[in-house]
């Protein structure tokens, strides 16, 4: 997907507040399209990953039960200004997207 996510990530004292939205269909492969009455096939995000200057600090299995443009909200403990937050994410058809954020 090229659509870009919004990410913002803040620090107060020790600990990093990350909010992510991100850019996704979301189809759980049960609603039918409309107009064809044809099942809209499948296409989630299944894999959530974040690092801390490229230390793992999140990882998420998803399922096809979270809303479209789905927004992950977290904190990390240890961080401080200056630091770098990555978000990745995979979905069931492939596709990725990846989103950095300096903690301010």
């Amino acid at each position: 997907m090229a659509e870009p996510m919004k990410m913002r990530a803040t620090v107060s004292g020790d600990v990093a507040d990350v909010k992510v939205l991100m850019n996704h269909p979301m189809e759980t492969g049960l609603r039918k399209d409309a107009k064809t009455g044809q099942l809209i096939p499948a296409h989630f995000i299944n894999e959530v990953t974040a690092t801390l200057n490229g230390k793992p600090v999140l990882a998420a299995q998803w399922g096809g039960g979270i809303s479209k443009n789905p927004y992950l909200g977290f904190k990390v403990k240890g961080a401080k200004a200056g630091d770098k937050v990555v978000v990745s994410w995979k979905d069931n058809k492939g596709e990725s997207n990846t989103a950095e954020a300096t903690i301010s």
